[in-house]
């Protein structure tokens, strides 16, 4: 059984897309890494990576092409300055050199060097070959996959036995509660105890409130920051103005400061409603402008989990709390899990269904959990919550993270928010779905959709917005 920990599912990246630019990111890290146990990097004169698919289909509207050239530069998505990304990537387009790890140049010259191929290697639609030549005329070549979420695997590589043995293993929903009644404990003490084989628990709580910070500061500066994105579309960030319209005449130097004075807010519905939008904007205008963000469980997807966690935090709580930003983000994480494991995060082999269909639902657990839920109302919110983005499709306009993508995370949010309310108001031993049911459910849909809807750029509203895209 594959053991997936929360962290899995939620992770630092760089924008705008967990598949296509965090994927291929991590397998140049991969590639350059074996070529470097190998002891041949001061040997290579030439390097050349070819994208195929949904890679190659979208690939530059995703920036593939920018993740590739900084993962061959030795950059880090959770360490690089993003404020230094375009001037890094055109000083390599100016040069047509590309300095391996940052320490041996080679000629490199993205438009040639870097290949778009529309066909399909047979594992998975999105995926990446590349291969190096040595001084002495050997190739070394590898092929990978970004299999959605930022998650990379090797051609005809086994994945790793875990050695992982978990207390309470559980690969689906209904497992994990079973584990609940069994004990007689909560859904966190269960998520505790299986956490805690990876990592100590000083340890969860402080790399999970390391995630929050991101996401915080993410909201903070896509609320702060004007001006279009980037890409030819020339969508104007609407996260700033619905701020100001919100927040008139603040000036706030610091997230923290920020943040208490919104826990201060005595808000209507419709303002909380249009804050849960203006969260939601803010997170993915950012992941648009290759901003760092939160994979949850996708870069496309990243604000729907921040958006509903801020929800609860300001207008439920009141109160910002380490504790429930921790239980908030250790269940999301865990409903991640059951999708990774049953159906797909992967839109390229999902739609939009595995993306912001499982952020509402990670979400609306989550929320129904911190909002004192029992665990079967948690996944009764789970279930809700896809049931009702089951056959979204992924049909983004030139390729770009923006539209639709961008407003569907706010809908998502406050789809998670509707399906919490509707699981703490009923019986759950009445529903006729289970959220097992309605993974396998996704799962089927995901394979059943025509392949121009999966993050192609082929079909839908891709095909009513005509634009010029940058040159690779």
């Amino acid at each position: 059984m594959e053991q997936l920990s929360v962290f899995d599912i939620l992770k630092i990246g760089i924008g705008p897309s967990s598949s296509h630019t965090l994927g291929p990111w991590r397998a140049i890290q991969l590639f350059i890494q074996s070529i470097q146990k190998a002891s041949k990097l001061s040997q290579i004169n030439t390097i050349t990576v070819e994208l195929y698919g949904s890679l190659a289909k979208t690939g530059k509207g995703h920036g593939s092409d920018i993740a590739i050239m900084l993962a061959l530069s030795g950059e880090d998505p959770e360490t690089i300055d993003t404020n230094m990304i375009q001037q890094k990537t055109q000083l390599i387009r100016q040069s047509h050199s590309i300095d391996l790890l940052g320490i041996h140049p080679v000629s490199f010259d993205p438009t040639t060097n870097i290949i778009f191929r529309p066909e399909n290697l047979p594992y998975h639609p999105n995926g990446i070959r590349m291969w190096a030549e040595t001084d002495d005329g050997e190739r070394l070549l590898e092929t990978y996959y970004s299999i959605g979420g930022g998650f990379v695997v090797k051609e005809n590589e086994q994945a790793e036995e875990s050695h992982h043995i978990l207390p309470y293993p559980a690969h689906t929903p209904k497992e994990l509660l079973a584990h609940t009644e069994n004990t007689g404990g909560s859904m966190l003490d269960i998520l505790w105890e299986n956490e805690q084989t990876w990592r100590s628990k000083e340890a969860i709580r402080a790399d999970l409130l390391q995630l929050w910070v991101v996401m915080r500061d993410c909201v903070f500066k896509g609320c702060h920051t004007e001006g279009k994105l980037p890409g030819g579309l020339n969508v104007t960030r609407r996260a700033p103005l619905m701020y100001q319209k919100l927040m008139p005449d603040s000036d706030f130097r610091k997230p923290e400061e920020w943040l208490e004075a919104l826990t201060q807010i005595s808000c209507h519905t419709q303002q909380i409603l249009k804050w849960v939008s203006c969260f939601a904007f803010a997170v993915n205008e950012e992941n648009a402008s290759f901003g760092r963000v939160v994979t949850a469980p996708t870069n496309g997807a990243a604000g729907v989990i921040p958006a509903v966690l801020l929800y609860y935090l300001c207008f439920c709580k009141q109160n910002i709390s380490e504790d429930d930003i921790i239980d908030f983000l250790l269940v999301a994480g865990e409903i991640g899990t059951y999708y990774k494991k049953g159906a797909t995060i992967s839109a390229a082999m999902g739609g939009c269904q595995a993306e912001i269909g499982v952020s509402s639902s990670m979400a609306a657990a989550a929320l129904t959990t911190c909002l004192g839920g029992s665990v079967k109302q948690s996944l009764m919110a789970a279930e809700i919550a896809m049931e009702h983005h089951l056959g979204l499709t992924c049909d983004p306009v030139g390729g770009l993270v923006q539209i639709p993508c961008i407003e569907r995370n706010s809908m998502g949010a406050i789809k998670a928010i509707t399906a919490s309310n509707i699981a703490l108001d009923a019986d759950p031993d009445d529903a006729k779905i289970s959220l097992d049911q309605v993974i396998e459910t996704m799962w089927n849909t995901a394979q059943d959709m025509n392949q121009k809807y999966k993050e192609t750029a082929e079909g839908g509203l891709a095909l009513k917005v005509s634009v010029a895209l940058p040159e690779c």
